[in-house]
């Protein structure tokens, strides 16, 4: 076990910056919309790379270049559909979000949201739409536990179970103290962070190979398979890994950073930073991954980690090929994808159990001080039932996300694009989509039909259902489509 190592001080004076910036946020913290929505107060910069430091969790920089070391740029598909799902939730979610949130009781979460978006006095949208986000999250923070751990394991000989507490433990401090503005903050420390090692560490990898050239030709010689796009997929196959780009209209940890954004019209800006950061950490993780199988093919006696698990490839790259001091700080960007989307999501069910089941059913007249506390409280249980189902060392980070990523898809996605975009939408035509979305995804997950990914039919029968029920119902109310009406109006002049 290293205990006295540059990388041992690098990560400790890492976790002290981010409980300072945990404390700052505490300062800033005095009511529940603080706590969970920063008071609408994030501008371009912070919106765009808290919004994708919050998307790219562990498995950036572990479950991608994984999956492209094993099976080459194939897996690069995944990253395409990533791209083009992001830019479209931007373009087309992010600023009517901002605006009908408000417009909709000033909600502060999609639960709340979606119950003042349709009239639902009865509670039945926001009890339904926030025990999907508890389970499907659960999950979600599950992944990210198990990143954590093993970035714990690899770097310091901790045992799994050690690692787990220790990783968890990192995040769950600064996001109990300081809340939305805390995670928010930190998140675009973090991205910094993440873009530098992705930018840095594959050109050291080409280099060591020879260059590029080389290294594509000594690939080529090992597998031809490895350089191409189609080989060994399918139609299903590449659908499936397309589809991934389906889950970003539906993950609540994305579109509470376009809720808290302070303006609709920082929402373009944001746009621009954003999808130019995913974009180069993207091509980084793919990069780092793919020319990874050349740097390990001539280097066998360094291999026996990345044989063991395909997924510590970035981690054992960095150790080989940089001082122990460099190595502490880009190993850190890991630590800072698994704290960034991690805390997000804790904080994201606190908020469902705090707002939408606590203050609505139990405590209505509570005061701000109780819900804050209480949403503390709520993040530290939900990270204990998440370092259970993190405990199995079997675990692997990119198949938790998938799961989780395609629950939220498949039940929020088309509810929110269609909230947004159509007027004739209903409370019935939103909850029977809910239900059918997360009821798929389930169903289909144990099944694995068509060897397809759940995400697309659960996306498909979604839609579909939304559709059919909202026009076989009661129309809308002549409130609802006058608030429709107004936000159409002020996402026009935003832009």
């Amino acid at each position: 076990m290293i205990t006295n190592s540059p990388t041992m001080i690098t990560f400790i004076i890492y976790l002290i910056a981010m409980m300072a910036i945990g404390y700052f946020g505490y300062r800033s913290t005095s009511n529940l919309s603080d706590y969970i929505l920063g008071g609408r107060s994030l501008g371009s910069l912070v919106t765009a790379l808290s919004a994708g430091a919050s998307d790219m969790s562990g498995w950036l920089l572990m479950g991608l270049p994984g999956a492209v070391f094993l099976h080459g740029v194939s897996e690069a598909w995944i990253a395409i559909g990533l791209i083009a799902g992001a830019w479209l939730n931007w373009k087309f979610v992010a600023g009517r979000l901002r605006i009908y949130t408000e417009k909709c009781s000033n909600a502060l979460t999609l639960p709340e949201y979606l119950s003042s978006r349709f009239e639902d006095n009865s509670n039945i949208i926001r009890i339904i739409t926030a025990l999907v986000i508890l389970i499907f999250f659960t999950i979600y923070c599950a992944s990210g536990v198990v990143a954590s751990a093993r970035l714990f394991e690899n770097m310091f000989g901790f045992p799994y179970h050690s690692a787990l507490w220790i990783g968890a433990l990192a995040t769950i401090s600064y996001v109990f103290i300081g809340g939305f503005l805390a995670v928010s903050w930190t998140d675009t420390v973090q991205a910094a962070l993440m873009i530098v090692a992705l930018l840095i560490v594959p050109v050291f990898v080409i280099f060591n190979n020879g260059g590029i050239q080389a290294s594509l030709d000594h690939i080529n010689s090992l597998n031809v398979n490895y350089l191409s796009f189609s080989q060994n997929l399918d139609s299903i196959a590449i659908i499936s890994l397309l589809a991934w780009g389906l889950g970003y209209f539906g993950q609540p940890h994305i579109l509470v950073r376009f809720m808290a954004a302070e303006s609709a019209k920082t929402i373009p800006n944001a746009r621009r930073i954003g999808m130019s950061w995913m974009i180069l950490c993207l091509a980084g993780a793919v990069t780092i991954g793919f020319f990874g199988i050349s740097f390990y093919a001539s280097h066998p006696e360094l291999a026996s980690g990345v044989s063991a698990n395909p997924e510590t490839v970035f981690m054992e790259l960095v150790k080989q090929l940089f001082t122990p001091w460099i190595a502490g700080i880009f190993l850190a960007s890991i630590l800072a994808a698994v704290m960034s989307t991690l805390s997000c999501q804790l904080l994201v069910c606190s908020s469902a159990l705090t707002e939408d089941f606590y203050k609505t059913f139990l405590r209505k007249n509570a005061s701000q001080k109780e819900l804050v506390w209480f949403g503390r409280a709520m993040v530290f249980a939900v990270s204990i039932i998440a370092i259970w189902l993190a405990s199995n060392p079997e675990n692997k980070v990119l198949g938790m996300v998938s799961y989780a990523w395609a629950g939220f898809g498949a039940a929020f996605g088309p509810v929110i694009l269609i909230s947004l975009l159509w007027s004739r939408m209903n409370k019935a035509g939103t909850i029977a989509g809910i239900i059918v979305g997360a009821a798929t995804v389930l169903i289909w997950k144990q099944y694995g039909w068509l060897n397809l990914y759940e995400i697309v039919p659960g996306f498909v029968f979604n839609s579909i259902t939304i559709i059919i029920v909202s026009l076989l119902t009661t129309p809308p109310s002549a409130k609802m489509l006058s608030t429709f009406k107004e936000v159409a109006e002020e996402i026009s002049h935003s832009r």
